[in-house]
């Protein structure tokens, strides 16, 4: 699948790294208001932490949407480290709550990799439901590998939806990219096979690839999805391919559900996790990191091209408890 040897990693700005400017910081207002702000009124004037202050901060991460699992772990540490005496005053406890954030993150915190040295096309095949902010994370996507130098085509393989080829188009057009369509209606599969042997025909380094959003309750469109996967994994072909989900961090919950569904279908090796600016369940990054274990590529922070952002789980965990210390 994407366990190719590789000599170029999607390239991240400077300011996609903890600095004075951590790029996650206003993107996750509401969530950290929503998981820090009791706490820190709880803790002033306390001179040492106790287990009712650690049930507060177990009940405000779960309202987080960091999941079960992932409190749980966070917690049972935390508490393991107070019967230590390691959690002496406020500034030990978000020491401490930043390494087992940090614990949970870093196994999927693992940047896009575009091969150098392998067949091309690479395709990037964009799945999610409908108002995930799919072919609006394709748009952002194509520009930047097209500002990196990279030829890149645009496949409109959500036939279903009224205006998603149109929507498609208008992105093409917008940075000057070719798009491969049909008419509304037509087989996704055809399209995107069209798009790969346009793809090759025209020397481009990457083909980016829109789905019909479906929700996990659709048999027979995800049933597409998967007769589209092994269209671009054909062993003929031999082209490197990223399965790509795209997640509304709003859905919290719902969107392990989804997940897990198009887990089911085809094998997913990415996550793109959207509009987590609109939202205080920012942290169902964590449930989706300790559940699911699968890469992490980018994070959406607002609505501008620099608002999608490589995810770093040092930059947003630092975000994250900015202010707590």
């Amino acid at each position: 699948m994407f366990g190719l040897k590789t000599d170029a990693s999607f390239p991240r700005a400077a300011t996609d790294r903890p600095s004075l400017r951590n790029p996650f910081i206003q993107g996750l207002r509401r969530t950290r208001e929503g998981i820090l702000s009791g706490v820190a009124d709880r803790l002033l004037g306390r001179c040492a932490i106790d287990d009712e202050l650690l049930e507060d901060l177990e009940a405000r991460l779960l309202t987080a949407d960091l999941g079960v699992e992932a409190t749980n772990d966070i917690i049972s540490q935390l508490k393991t480290r107070l019967a230590r005496k390691q959690l002496a005053d406020h500034n030990a406890l978000y020491g401490a709550l930043r390494e087992e954030m940090l614990a949970n993150l870093l196994p999927v915190s693992r940047p896009l990799v575009l091969p150098n040295d392998q067949a091309r096309p690479f395709v990037l095949l964009v799945l999610g439901t409908n108002g995930a902010g799919k072919t609006t994370t394709i748009g952002k996507l194509a520009q930047r590998f097209h500002e990196e130098g990279r030829r890149v085509l645009l496949a409109a393989g959500d036939t279903h939806r009224a205006a998603a080829i149109e929507q498609l188009q208008a992105w093409g057009a917008r940075h000057h990219l070719p798009v491969i369509a049909q008419h509304k209606g037509a087989d996704a599969a055809a399209v995107i096979f069209d798009a790969l042997q346009a793809a090759k025909a025209r020397h481009c380094d990457v083909l980016i690839a829109d789905t019909a959003g479906r929700l996990h309750t659709q048999g027979d469109l995800m049933k597409e999805l998967t007769k589209i996967y092994q269209v671009v994994t054909q062993p003929k072909l031999g082209l490197p391919c990223e399965a790509m989900l795209v997640i509304d961090a709003s859905t919290g919950q719902n969107a392990l559900t989804q997940a897990r569904a198009f887990q089911a279908a085809l094998p997913v090796s990415g996550i793109t996790l959207t509009k987590l600016d609109g939202t205080a369940k920012g942290g169902i990054i964590f449930a989706i990191a300790k559940t699911l274990k699968i890469p992490i590529r980018f994070v959406g922070v607002g609505e501008q091209q620099d608002d999608l952002r490589v995810f770093d789980a040092q930059a947003f965990v630092e975000a994250l408890l900015a202010g707590g210390r």
